[in-house]
């Protein structure tokens, strides 16, 4: 049986031998699965990037998390884990965090931006276009520590508080990402929200973090490297298939008679 295996496995990854040689070296600093996507969990939405009306996530969940106003809140699924995952990890090193706000449909987030462009006449910055907004996405997160859960407005004074400063420097260990920046506001045409947590993924949130990219810095960033890399010979569609053959499990059998699985890359 072991033999049958090994052979099995040799056979498979001879197969995309040739193929490899033929392919340019991918040297992005994220593997292309990250790029690839199938979650959406790197999905950009802004004025330039609508979503459509009828968008909804499918694999929305009830926030359990702490919240500071009523109501049933919901976020994506991997999106809800990562924020109680950091809600513990802030609570053990002292800080109490509030959600403020998760997903919101097409629907609500038109009712809010032209509540607020009746009231002030202007577009202000701070509710995004209906279409545009990262909370339809079910991946965007706003959260505050007690004290800015009373008070009636958020202005970015709120990054003063040690809550913010410690999600900032914390947020990319659970898959999220400062998504309104300080020094962004002409990429993102959104004002500083130091409230405002987007969830990519670790790997994704720690190189945006790491080198302080807005979202829409780090899409154009990805996409050019991926044009690049086609225009020099590469297949990005290939590349994936690629890599995906080189995954392999293999079922063997310790001398205890147990099942145990090998993974080869």
């Amino acid at each position: 049986m072991k033999k049958f295996l090994l052979l099995f496995l040799m056979m498979v990854l001879m197969l995309p031998a040739a193929m490899a040689e033929s392919l340019p070296e991918w040297e992005y600093p994220l593997a292309p699965e990250i790029l690839d996507d199938p979650g959406d969990y790197i999905i950009l939405t802004n004025r330039e990037t609508l979503l459509d009306s009828s968008y909804i996530p499918d694999d929305l969940v009830k926030v359990t998390a702490k919240r500071g106003a009523g109501g049933e809140m919901e976020l994506r699924k991997a999106a809800n884990e990562a924020l109680i995952a950091m809600f513990e990890a802030a609570k053990a090193d002292g800080y109490t965090l509030y959600v403020k706000s998760t997903y919101r449909s097409y629907q609500t987030q038109n009712t809010m931006y032209y509540n607020r462009l009746d009231k002030y006449g202007y577009d202000d910055g701070l509710v995004a276009y209906p279409g545009s907004s990262d909370h339809q996405t079910g991946l965007g997160v706003d959260i505050l520590n007690f004290e800015w859960t009373q008070k009636d407005g958020m202005n970015e004074k709120f990054a003063l508080e040690k809550e913010a400063q410690w999600m900032e420097a914390h947020c990319h260990e659970f898959g999220f990402i400062l998504r309104y920046m300080e020094d962004k506001e002409e990429e993102t045409n959104i004002k500083y929200e130091p409230w405002h947590f987007r969830y990519v993924g670790t790997e994704a949130a720690a190189y945006i973090m790491e080198n302080h990219l807005s979202l829409e810095e780090f899409t154009r960033e990805w996409q050019a490297y991926i044009e690049e890399y086609e225009k020099n010979g590469g297949d990005f569609e290939a590349l994936l298939k690629e890599r995906a053959r080189l995954k392999v499990t293999v079922v063997d059998v310790t001398e205890d008679g147990e099942e145990e699985l090998s993974f080869y890359y």
